[in-house]
């Protein structure tokens, strides 16, 4: 039996207000995701490029589009930038502007997402794969933008 035929049995029989149903119905959420963004699944889904488990949920990445609508997932936004570089021809769809990439909110935990490409970058973080760069949602002082960060990954070279 699915979760939500569990809950409504246990509602039909009084039992709605048992820390059972409590304990089903918390279980139900897992993030929100904005429309289109293939669900992390954090401590288990592993980076495209390093191969490491993406769990720091204020540094992740997702990048989705292609024929196929495909979607890579990065631990770090610098894996990201260098896994773009790198695939770029066999994956020409990635310089489409219909390909959709999403970067977590540092300030979140995991809840808040934003468009990589207009997002800000601020730097000093520590980020999993130390790139240190992280992703906030309005400009302030020393905050680059997508392609002053990507350029900034680039030059370390890793």
């Amino acid at each position: 039996m699915d979760r939500r035929r569990c809950i409504a049995a246990a509602a039909t029989q009084g039992l709605a207000r048992t820390p059972l149903a409590a304990a089903l119905s918390a279980c139900s959420h897992s993030g929100t995701w904005p429309e289109g963004m293939a669900e992390i699944k954090w401590d288990r889904d592993t980076c495209v490029r390093c191969s490491m488990v993406i769990s720091d949920r204020r540094f992740a990445a997702e990048m989705r589009g292609g024929e196929k609508n495909i979607a890579f997932k990065f631990d770090d936004i610098g894996c990201a930038v260098f896994w773009m570089r790198d695939k770029q021809k066999e994956h020409p769809w990635l310089a489409d502007s219909a390909t959709r990439f999403w970067v977590a909110d540092v300030t979140g935990t995991g809840d808040k997402w934003l468009e990589a490409r207009k997002a800000r970058y601020v730097g000093g973080k520590t980020s999993p794969m130390a790139y240190n760069y992280g992703a906030i949602a309005y400009a302030e002082a020393g905050a680059s933008d997508f392609e002053e960060m990507r350029q900034h990954v680039l030059a370390k070279g890793k």
